[in-house]
């Protein structure tokens, strides 16, 4: 049997609902089910209340503070110690590449063996 058969016997047998309790509800349902809404309702009316004073955009409207410190342009606060960098140190990003416009210089690489 397929379940396709299975389904069409089952959904076509005569069900009638039999027991001396069916289709009474207990007024606690019914008060639950009314609790339940009335906080949704007042969930979706506080969602809302809280959506409206959010701002129209996130962007700054002077972002050029940010981009300061976002491209490390600040000075060092005063009275921040500072390490001397050697000086045939290369200046480098935050990241460990050259800064825009610097060349990276070619390492030197050893000979390969031939004998292995």
């Amino acid at each position: 049997m397929t379940v396709g058969a299975l389904v069409v016997d089952v959904l076509a047998q005569n069900q009638e609902p039999a027991g001396p309790e069916f289709g009474k509800a207990s007024p606690l349902g019914l008060a639950l089910v009314i609790v339940l809404l009335v906080a949704t309702a007042l969930l979706i009316w506080s969602m809302n209340k809280q959506l409206r004073k959010l701002p129209e955009t996130f962007q700054p409207e002077h972002p050029e503070p940010d981009q300061a410190v976002d491209d490390g342009t600040l000075a060092a606060p005063k009275g921040a110690e500072t390490t001397a960098a050697p000086k045939n140190a290369e200046a480098k990003s935050a990241n460990g590449a050259p800064k825009s416009g610097e060349t990276k210089p070619e390492q030197e690489r050893p000979e390969p063996d031939a004998g292995n």
